[in-house]
């Protein structure tokens, strides 16, 4: 049976950049947040600054290093979060895999393999997972993030993959309109992470948003 007192959020990808600050204003209100990612002392840091906090009321971090290709281990953590908990209110999905850019005609299987597997092959292999997760909740929702760079010139394999994944939020999205659940994507602001750092090095850091400030105004548009 879910439990319809505590709200429950998965965060795929937490543990830096936008992840790791949408999973630390999550717990700092409340919420208890399972926190995937395959850096485990990214993980730890995160639980650190809402330990740190010392918010009456925060609430408690399960810290999950995995890694969201594994299709074994997500099965077995969505199967471990039903028993616990029976529901997921809110799936926040920002793993991704950032490839070097390179022309086209250079492009490394390598790095396209990955993208691929990350960016588009784990969404569509999680969606399935999650899905029955979120609807056991009242409002269960799931909370994609555009990054529209598909056809701009060296971003092939990350704009490919990314745009792939878009496609099946997409097509997810307009399947559950009214049955639920709900399916929201959203586009960020420019925020100083690594994944930015990688495309733009040079660029002035000063002027983009910080990912706490867009996570909070992000988490603002789900009500």
């Amino acid at each position: 049976m879910a439990d319809t007192e505590t709200r429950i959020a998965l965060v795929t990808g937490a543990s830096r950049g936008l992840g790791a600050a949408l999973a630390e204003q999550l717990a700092l209100r409340g919420w208890q947040v399972v926190a995937v990612a395959r850096t485990v002392g990214g993980l730890e840091e995160l639980d650190d600054r809402v330990k740190a906090a010392g918010l009456p009321g925060a609430g408690a971090m399960t810290l999950a290093p995995m890694d969201v290709t594994n299709e074994d281990a997500m099965r077995h953590l969505c199967l471990s979060i039903h028993q616990r908990w029976g529901k997921v209110d809110l799936w926040v999905h920002t793993a991704v895999h950032a490839a070097p850019l390179s022309p086209a005609g250079s492009i490394d299987m390598k790095d396209w393999d990955k993208s691929f597997a990350t960016n588009a092959r784990a969404t569509g292999s999680l969606i399935p997972m999650v899905e029955p997760l979120l609807r056991f909740a009242p409002n269960g929702t799931a909370l994609f993030f555009d990054d529209p760079r598909g056809g701009t010139k060296f971003f092939g394999s990350y704009g490919a993959s990314k745009a792939a994944q878009m496609a099946v939020a997409r097509s997810w999205q307009a399947e559950t309109v009214k049955i639920g659940p709900r399916v929201r994507i959203e586009t960020p602001a420019p925020m100083p992470t690594a994944t930015r750092a990688r495309f733009f090095p040079g660029e002035d850091r000063s002027v983009l948003t910080d990912p706490r400030v867009e996570a909070v105004r992000l988490l603002a548009t789900l009500n």
